[in-house]
C-alpha cells in the first residue's frame, strides 16, 4: 500500500483547519465537515485503505487518521458560527452537547378527513345521534332493494357500480345501506349518522374519485316533518362554517326519499361569483336529503302510517375541501406531502 496518503492527510489538515476557523455560518460549517470527513473525502479513503493495510502500515496510517480527525473536531468545536442571517450562535455541528435539551422529532397528524369526521360526529352526538358503521362489501338487498331502487334504475348499472358477484354482492355505492340495516334491526325511535367509504365507477378529476367518503344521517320517529330536516341541516352547516354561511334547498329526485332536496352552500373559494371548484355556478351542492319514502319504511318493517323520518347524505370529501381550502379531491388520497397541480 502506498503511504503517500499519510502525507496528503498531513498537508490537507492545515488547510481544513484554516477553512473551518474562517467559517461564518452554520451551513458553511456543515458543508466543510462533509467536505473533509464525508464519503467523498480523503479521510474516508484513508479509512478504507486501513482495512487492507499490513500491520506495520496500519500503525502509521491509523495515527495519521486520528490526528486529522482530532484536528477537524477541535476546529469545529472551537469555531464561532452563526445562522445564515448572522444571528444566534450555534453549537458544534459535529459533536452533540449532551447537556442541551433533546430535539423533538417531527410527527404526523390525523388526516383531514378523519378530523372532519370527528368534528361532525361531535355535533350529531350532541343532537342525540349515534354513530353507526357497516360492511363495505354489501348485498343487493340492503344497498338497493330496501332503498326503493328498482332493478332498472340507472344507479344499478354496471357502469356505475363495482360488482363482486353480479348481481347480488357489490362494493357499497353509498352508506345508506347501513341505514336500511339499522331500520331493519333496531328499535324505534332511531337517530343515527354513518360515516364511511363508498365506491363508484367514476373518472378521477378535481371533484370525483372512484373511492370517496360519505356521511349520512337518518332520523325515524313519530311526527317528523320536512321543517325538522331543514332546521337540523342549517344548524349543522353553521356549526361547520360559521353563522355567515349561505345555504339554499332545491327540489331534487332521490328514489329513497319523497319529497327530496339538494342543499347547497355558497362557494367559499369565489364568494359566489363562479370558479372552477364550483363549476362557475357560485354554489356547491354538499348533500342530498328528504323525507324517508314510505316504500323504504315498509321494506324495513316500519309502518309509514305511524312513523316518518328524514335522511340526508353528503360527499364528505367536499366538506373537507371547503374546510381546509383544498381545491382538488385527489390531494386527499395521493399519499404525498407535496402535490404538483397538473393541467
Amino acid at each position: 500500500m502506498d503511504l503517500d496518503i499519510v502525507q496528503k492527510l498531513q498537508d490537507l489538515q492545515s488547510q481544513a483547519v484554516a477553512h473551518m476557523t474562517a467559517a461564518k455560518t452554520k451551513n458553511e460549517m456543515v458543508a466543510l465537515v462533509a467536505q473533509y470527513t464525508g464519503k467523498n473525502s480523503l479521510l474516508f479513503e484513508a479509512g478504507a485503505l486501513l482495512k487492507t493495510a499490513l500491520p506495520e502500515q496500519k500503525r502509521v496510517l491509523g495515527q495519521a487518521i486520528n490526528t486529522f480527525r482530532t484536528a477537524i473536531n477541535a476546529a469545529a468545536e472551537n469555531a464561532t458560527v452563526g445562522t445564515d442571517d448572522g444571528t444566534n450562535i450555534v453549537r458544534d455541528p459535529i459533536r452533540d452537547d449532551s447537556t442541551l435539551p433533546g430535539e423533538r422529532p417531527p410527527i404526523g397528524h390525523l388526516h383531514p378527513t378523519t378530523m372532519v369526521i370527528r368534528k361532525i360526529n361531535s355535533f350529531f352526538r350532541y343532537m342525540g345521534y349515534s354513530v353507526y358503521e357497516g360492511p363495505e362489501i354489501e348485498s343487493n338487498e340492503f344497498n338497493f332493494e330496501k332503498l326503493n331502487l328498482p332493478k332498472d334504475h340507472p344507479a344499478r348499472e354496471l357502469a356505475d357500480t363495482f360488482y363482486i358477484r353480479d348481481p347480488e354482492v357489490l362494493l357499497r355505492t353509498h352508506t345508506s345501506s347501513v341505514e336500511t340495516r339499522a331500520m331493519s334491526t333496531e328499535s324505534l325511535p332511531l337517530r343515527i349518522v354513518v360515516p364511511g367509504k363508498v365506491y363508484r365507477n367514476e373518472n378521477s378529476n378535481t371533484t370525483n374519485t372512484s373511492m370517496f367518503h360519505q356521511y349520512e344521517g337518518l332520523l325515524v320517529d313519530k311526527g317528523v316533518r320536512m321543517s325538522d330536516l331543514k332546521g337540523t341541516l342549517n344548524r349543522f352547516v353553521r356549526f361547520l362554517y360559521g353563522d355567515d354561511v349561505k345555504t339554499r334547498f332545491r327540489c331534487k329526485y332521490y328514489p329513497q326519499v319523497e319529497p327530496g332536496a339538494g342543499m347547497d352552500i355558497q362557494c367559499s373559494f369565489c364568494g359566489g361569483t363562479g370558479c372552477s371548484v364550483c363549476k362557475y355556478r357560485g354554489w356547491i351542492e354538499v348533500l342530498g336529503c328528504g323525507m324517508v319514502h314510505p316504500n323504504v319504511l315498509n321494506a324495513c318493517g316500519i309502518d309509514p302510517t305511524e312513523y316518518s323520518g328524514f335522511a340526508f347524505g353528503m360527499g364528505l370529501d367536499r366538506l373537507v375541501m371547503l374546510t381546509y381550502g383544498i381545491n382538488d379531491i385527489r390531494k386527499l388520497y395521493n399519499g404525498e406531502l407535496f402535490y404538483e397541480d397538473t393541467v
